[in-house]
């Protein structure tokens, strides 16, 4: 055990450091949003995302939406387990060919009026698989895509920030 707390003193931080959004862009970000979202949703919007055969990357920064950091719940958007009672299909990564089924399920559903947001690259134009015998590519290829967010993953501002334009739409 000893050993392993000496290499872990002698190796030291080797992750990036990222640039924190400040609090107050945050906060003006996410005022924005719920002031749309009291407006054209009566007080909140449901999404359900959907991994169609994705690297997790996308997932991962959709999930940080929910830490305390961001905390996107207390602007009026929350995620719903299913698609019956979402406004928005988050889907991400490129559309493997044994997910274009449970895409369209989810797709069709979901109630309308209905967005669709293809999130990250491959969700996008299907990033470095593009179309093959395994995959369909893009989002767009299977159903139709309201908005992308482009990025690789993108980061949960950057996410947020692709909510807001949605909404302003």
């Amino acid at each position: 055990m000893f050993r392993l707390f000496t290499k872990i003193l002698s190796t030291g931080i080797v992750t990036e450091r990222i640039k924190a959004p400040k609090d107050a862009e945050l906060e003006q970000l996410g005022i924005e949003i719920k002031r749309h979202i009291d407006r054209r949703f009566s007080g909140s919007i449901a999404i359900r995302a959907v991994d169609a055969g994705s690297c997790n990357g996308c997932e991962l920064e959709i999930h940080a939406l929910n830490n305390p950091y961001y905390d996107i719940e207390r602007f009026g958007i929350h995620f719903v387990a299913s698609p019956r009672h979402a406004d928005v299909l988050l889907v991400t990564g490129p559309v493997s060919r044994h997910m274009q089924t449970a895409l369209l399920r989810t797709y069709q559903a979901t109630p309308n009026p209905k967005w669709v947001v293809a999130v990250g690259d491959c969700a996008a134009c299907g990033g470095e698989f593009g179309e093959s015998y395994a995959s369909c590519g893009a989002v767009s290829n299977v159903i139709p895509v309201d908005m992308t967010i482009p990025g690789c993953p993108p980061t949960p501002e950057v996410l947020m920030k692709g909510l807001l334009g949605l909404m302003k739409r």
